[in-house]
């Protein structure tokens, strides 16, 4: 009597890993994906085929609640980055909000950035609240950004933010001895339209210090740019993001591999919807 229902599970199971295979995701070899909760609707990231999914920190007000973050963990390795300067996730202090994220879901713990931190949040030490922060959640990935040292130190998986540099910094993190796991968040737009690629990552390599310094302030960095400041915001979205058609980001993803890297995380630059597809 139960065969029928074997037969249809097991039916359903080879089509969803067929669905999976096909993924861009899969096909271009990402392991992760970013999750802005301002940009998206979260629930839609229950069926990527991702085993790590990344709450990205964007304030106070769009921080997901429980419900939504238990059902994320349904289906993938859930972890929300967590500025521990923010009041509400400062282990040194207000922890309200740390306190509340279920039981199961990781941490990624950074210093923030200045665009979610008051004044007052932004003049606290980093250093012992990354070391409280990890007492307390032992399995933490550690954003480098801007404070590669106080991350090294506070050990746990170093989530480094992809740079013309990374494969070159991994290859001698782990020359020097590092054996603990890498991870590294790359803004990915599978496309390569120079216009396209302007519009979805213009605006962030513009931020980047080096791409900052070679441009001039009024400079267009979408598909309006012309002339030097196209050539310098193209040039600088291949080192900062992985970028043209699923076989060339999985070359990038290998190359990173090769190199050290364990977990390559993705933010779908040009939306959701393309690593759905």
């Amino acid at each position: 009597m139960n065969a029928p229902e074997s037969t249809s599970d097991s039916t359903a199971q080879r089509a969803a890993t067929d669905r999976a295979a096909r993924s861009p995701l899969v096909r271009a070899g990402i392991d992760g994906v970013a999750l802005k909760p301002t940009e998206c609707d979260l629930s839609l990231a229950v069926d990527l085929p991702a085993s790590t999914l990344v709450v990205d920190y964007e304030g106070r007000e769009p921080f997901p609640d429980a419900e939504t973050l238990q059902r994320l963990a349904t289906s993938a390795s859930v972890r929300v980055t967590t500025p521990v300067r923010a009041d509400g996730l400062d282990p040194l202090g207000d922890d309200s909000v740390d306190r509340e994220i279920p039981a199961g879901v990781g941490r990624v713990l950074v210093a923030g950035h200045g665009a979610y931190l008051s004044d007052t949040e932004a003049s606290k030490a980093i250093a012992p609240r990354f070391g409280a922060a990890r007492e307390r959640h032992s399995e933490a990935w550690i954003g480098t950004e801007s404070v590669e040292r106080i991350a090294l130190a506070a050990s746990g998986t170093q989530f480094e933010l992809l740079s013309r540099s990374t494969v070159a910094d991994v290859r001698a993190l782990r020359a020097a001895g590092f054996d603990g796991d890498v991870a590294c968040y790359a803004p990915t737009a599978l496309t390569a339209d120079e216009d396209e690629l302007l519009d979805a990552l213009g605006a962030y390599v513009s931020r980047r210090g080096p791409v900052r310094r070679a441009l001039s302030e009024d400079a267009e960095t979408d598909s309006a740019a012309t002339g030097r400041a196209r050539d310098v915001s193209l040039a600088a979205i291949q080192d900062y993001a992985l970028v043209g058609d699923v076989e060339t980001v999985r070359e990038r993803t290998e190359a990173l591999r090769e190199a050290g890297v364990d977990t390559v995380v993705a933010y779908p630059a040009r939306g959701l919807e393309e690593f759905r597809s």
